[in-house]
Formats: C-alpha cells, structure tokens, sequence
C-alpha cells in the first residue's frame, strides 16, 4: 500500500478525536510493518497519551524496523506528556512519515530533527493538505492566538434565510441539521446574535451528537438577551457579551446562569477585534458562528470568516420582504466580490454544502499575507 493510503487511514483515525481534544490538534498514527497495520491510535482527550504513544503501545516489539505514519509532527518537549520523539525513538522505529510539520514554536521542526539525528528516516508532506484542512483551527490559533471563524448558514436556492415573518424552520433537512450538531461538538464555541435569540429561541447543544456542549456566545449589543432563553437551561455555559446593558437585566441574566462579558467599540457597538481576542485568551480555539444576517454580513465585511459553510437548500422564496442571507456587503464590482477557495461541494440529504475559505483567508494559509 502507499503512504497516501495509510495516511488517509491516519487522518480518519485522528478525526474520532473531534470534540474532545481542544484546544490540542487532532492526530492519528499508525505503525506499519510488512505492509500490515501492527498498531494504530489517536489523541482522544485533553490531556491523555498522544497517538504515537497508543500506536506504539498497541505494536509493542512489532514497531522495531516498522514504519510510523501520524498527521502531525511528534511533539519534542515536555507538556502534559512526555515527548512522543522520545517513545518513536525507544520503540525502534525506522521510518516516520509525517503528513505535516507542527506550526506550535515549541516544535515547529524541532521534532523531526531529533528523529533524524536519531538515524530515523523522515518523510514530510504525505497529505499534507488534508492534514492543514484538519488541523485549521488549531493552526491558527496556536499562530496568532485568535480562533478560528467557521460561519454558517442555511439558505434557500434564491439566497433567503426567512420568511418575511421571520419563519425559518426549517430551511435546511434533518440530515443538514445533523451534521451541524456535530460541528458544534468539534467546535470550541458557538456564536449567535441576539437578532436569532429573539427570532429562534435555539438551544444550540449537541443532542443528536452526543458528548460536549460548546461554550454558547451570544452577540447583544444593546442587553436584549431574554432571561428566559431556552440555552440558558440547557447544559454547559452560555455568556452575553454586550455593548451596553442594563443593571436590571444583567442581574436577571446572571441569575439564569449566563456570564456577562462588556466589550464596547468607542462607537458604542461590538468591539469584535476584542472578543475574539479575548476568546483565545482563555483558550476557546473554534468558533462556529450561526447568527443570521445581521452578524453574518457584519464578520464578512470586517474579514474575520476564516471559513464559509452554506448548506443550499432546494426551494424558492422570491423576495416579498424574504431576509437575504448577507445585507450590504458594499460589492460594486464583480472583481471585488467575496470569492471561496478550497472548495467542498456535496449533498447532504437533500440540502447540497458549499464550504471554502475566502480568498484573503486562504491566502493567508499560504502565509502570503499577514494573518489578521
């Protein structure tokens, strides 16, 4: 078998760790020997051994002369664990085929370094695309402390995201909807505006995927965060982060269990430069963001989406009042329009997902430009 096979094996492995690893990176690895698999792993909770170690743990004396296929770079100091350097070069390994150096400057090449010096044979690059795609927000906010912006949205084919009257249940299939529960549980945050909190009354948990509820923001310049929302019983933490708020209301909400972070622009809105930075402070590394116009348009126009995901669905409003899923986004030329790279195009159940980076973005992954 290739490398390239046995990597996508390793990179599939490395994804059952979503949801429970943040903010460390995923990782798969498995040990090869005589073309067979003599041991495999993956890094499945904060805090616990790193896949090399379950891989090479699973081989035993099999892993001598054996080659090792993980996603990531082995880390090379010490942390909550030992380094993995350290395990793949006790174990005997004789080939490390690594799908993509770590961007952590605490490796960043340092840990293929040791390996060679150890007289290991090194490969760098097998899928490392693939590898970057899975690794997205952790490379960026192990890079500049800031977390990555996934937002979403459920449209209609004509580009609607409501009703005249607001109605938008539901847009998008079951299926679709399912698939965004289990993004909220690989995500370390999710991000509403107050305009959907009003309209919805959503819950955003991750009921039909099981495992962790993401840590709830909701955008609330003015404090109109009813005390009475449905995701403030629900489990896990939500906080209302607010421009301006009454005394009244913020007592109401801190009663209901909701945390209250005050970060003003000096033009009395949202100062969104300050929220996210103040996210990756306490270690919110992924942010899914599933606002509705208002806040979609707003993190577009200001180049904070790092990445777009539109589930299409196959129906019509036409207009009459219907809401767009983007205002103004101040697009007078066709060369000026927001353009998506790194496209992924599939259906899902009925709905078809449309997901890229924006240009700027994935430009930025290239390091072309300065990340923002």
């Amino acid at each position: 078998m290739t490398h390239i096979v046995w990597m996508r094996r390793a990179l599939a492995l490395a994804r059952l760790g979503e949801g429970d690893v943040q903010p460390n990176p995923l990782v798969g690895a498995i040990v090869v020997r005589d073309g067979v698999d003599v041991g495999h792993g993956y890094h499945a909770r904060f805090g616990g051994p790193h896949a090399e170690v379950h891989a090479l743990d699973r081989a035993g004396e099999a892993a001598r002369d054996a080659t090792l296929y993980v996603t990531l770079e082995p880390c090379c100091h010490h942390g909550k664990t030992p380094p993995c350097t350290d395990a793949i070069i006790d174990a005997g390994v004789s080939r490390v085929v690594v799908a993509r150096t770590d961007p952590n400057p605490r490796v960043a090449g340092g840990g293929i370094s040791l390996l060679r010096d150890a007289g290991i044979d090194v490969t760098v690059g097998v899928c490392q695309t693939e590898a970057r795609r899975l690794n997205e927000a952790f490379e960026k906010h192990i890079c500049s402390g800031l977390p990555f912006v996934h937002l979403k949205l459920a449209s209609t084919l004509d580009g609607r995201i409501a009703t005249r009257t607001g109605d938008a249940k539901w847009i998008s299939c079951a299926t679709s909807r399912r698939m965004v529960h289990r993004w909220r549980r690989a995500h370390a945050a999710v991000v509403v505006g107050v305009g959907t909190v009003l309209a919805d009354d959503p819950r955003l948990t991750v009921r039909s995927a099981g495992g962790n509820h993401p840590h709830r923001f909701v955008l609330d310049g003015r404090g109109r965060t009813p005390p009475t929302a449905r995701m403030l019983v629900e489990p896990g933490r939500t906080t209302v982060i607010t421009a301006q708020m009454s005394a009244e209301r913020e007592r109401e909400l801190d009663r209901a269990g909701a945390v209250i972070w005050r970060i003003p622009a000096p033009d009395g809105t949202l100062d969104l430069t300050e929220i996210w930075h103040r996210m990756g402070e306490v270690g919110l590394n992924s942010v899914l963001v599933e606002g509705g116009a208002d806040t979609a348009t707003r993190l577009l126009r200001a180049g904070w989406v790092d990445r777009l995901s539109v589930f299409v669905s196959p129906q019509i409003m036409g207009d009459g009042g219907s809401i767009a899923a983007f205002g103004d986004l101040g697009i007078e030329r066709m060369s000026a329009a927001f353009c998506l790279d790194d496209l992924e195009i599939r259906r899902v159940g009925r709905d078809t997902l449309i997901s890229g980076v924006p240009r700027d973005r994935a430009l930025n992954q290239q390091g072309e430009r300065k990340p923002a």
